[in-house]
C-alpha cells in the first residue's frame, strides 16, 4: 500500500509539476505526517523535491526514473503500443530490440512469430525471449555482450556497440527518453545513447516505441536526428499538431488507445 501510494505521488508530481501536502492527504485519506514522511523518503531517492507545503518535480534532463518505477507506469498503453509494433514483425525477420520497459513488452508480444533472429543488449528482454519463444526452432537469440548496467540490466560499453555494428537487421525497435522535432531522439544516460547509435546504424527500418508523454520531451544525451525514424508507434494522447508535424517530417505515425 505504501509503495503504491508513493509511486502514485511521484506520478502526480511529475504530471502536474507540483502537489500540496493537503491535496495528497485528501486524495489518499491519510494524515499529514504520513504524507510528509512519504515526501521525505521520495526526496532521498531523488524522485521529487520537497518545498514548503508540498513537493515539486525534480527531473533534470539527465534524471532517469528507476527501472522498477518505469515498469509500472502507463502499463496498459505500453502493452498496446507493443502489440501494435509486433504486427510490424514478419516471420523470418531479423530484429534489434533496444532496452527498456516498452521494449520488454514487445519481446513478450512476439509469441506468434516464427524464424526470428533477435539481437539485444537487454538481459530482461533476453530472459523474456527464452521464456516466451522456443529457442530450438523459432528464434535465434544473439546477446551483444558488454558491461551490465546496475539497476537497468542493459549492457553498455564498446562491446555492444561493436556487436551492433557487425550486423544488418531488417528492423530496429528503439526506446527513447524523449523525441522532439528539433532535438531528435534523446536518452537520459550517455552510455545507453552510444549503444543506441550503433543499434540504429545498420537497420533497414527504424521503429520508435514511445508513449505520448515522451513526445516533445528532450533528455540529456543525443541519440540521432529525427530523420532516422521511419515509424513511430505511440498512443492517441499525442496532440494533433505534433502528429501533423511528425508526419510532415516523413515519419509514419501509428497510434493505439491510451488505455490508462
Amino acid at each position: 500500500m505504501q509503495t503504491d501510494r508513493r509511486r502514485t505521488i511521484v506520478e502526480l508530481v511529475q504530471a502536474s509539476g507540483s502537489k500540496r501536502v493537503a491535496q495528497l492527504c485528501d486524495l489518499f485519506g491519510v494524515s499529514e505526517m504520513t504524507i510528509r514522511r512519504d515526501l521525505r523518503d521520495l526526496e532521498r531517492e531523488g524522485l521529487i523535491r520537497r518545498v514548503h507545503g508540498g513537493a515539486v518535480v525534480n527531473l533534470g534532463r539527465s534524471f532517469e526514473p528507476p527501472y522498477a518505477l518505469r515498469a509500472t507506469r502507463h502499463e496498459a498503453r505500453k502493452q498496446a503500443i507493443s502489440r501494435r509494433a509486433a504486427e510490424l514483425v514478419l516471420d523470418g525477420d531479423s530484429l534489434a530490440l533496444d532496452v527498456g520497459t516498452t521494449l520488454l513488452e514487445l519481446a513478450q508480444a512476439l509469441g506468434g512469430k516464427r524464424n526470428l533472429t533477435i539481437l539485444t543488449a537487454s538481459l530482461p528482454i533476453a530472459n523474456a525471449i527464452v521464456a516466451r519463444l522456443s529457442l530450438t526452432s523459432d528464434v535465434r537469440l544473439i546477446l551483444t555482450g558488454g558491461i551490465v548496467r546496475a539497476g537497468e540490466l542493459s549492457m553498455i560499453g564498446p562491446i555492444p556497440a561493436q556487436t551492433y555494428s557487425n550486423y544488418h537487421v531488417d528492423k530496429a525497435f528503439i526506446g527513447v527518453g524523449g523525441l522532439d522535432l528539433k532535438a531528435g531522439l534523446t536518452e537520459f544516460n550517455v552510455d545507453d545513447a552510444v549503444v543506441k547509435q550503433a543499434l540504429i546504424q545498420n537497420a533497414r527500418q527504424r521503429i520508435v516505441l514511445a508513449d505520448s508523454s515522451k513526445i516533445g520531451r528532450t533528455a540529456f544525451a543525443a541519440v540521432a536526428p529525427l530523420a532516422v525514424v521511419n515509424t513511430l508507434v505511440t498512443d492517441d494522447g499525442l496532440p494533433a499538431d505534433q502528429r501533423q508535424a511528425l508526419e510532415a517530417a516523413g515519419i509514419e505515425v501509428l497510434t493505439v488507445p491510451a488505455g490508462d
